[in-house]
């Protein structure tokens, strides 16, 4: 299963992966954080990382 994480220096806090993808993002203060990996199945997170304006979402290996 792939695992997305943020990379929190790059994060910008526009909160676009959380209304994509609430089940999976919230913020933590002014970053997104991934706060439920194993709920990846229920949204689109290539979406989010395709939106992200800094591409702060990233697979993890």
């Amino acid at each position: 299963m792939k695992v997305p994480y943020v990379e929190a220096d790059l994060c910008t806090g526009c909160e676009t992966c959380v209304s994509l993808c609430p089940e999976v993002f919230t913020m933590q203060g002014d970053k997104a954080f991934v706060s439920s990996p194993d709920k990846c199945g229920t949204c689109d997170v290539q979406e989010a990382m395709d939106t992200c304006p800094v591409e702060a979402i990233k697979w993890a290996s």
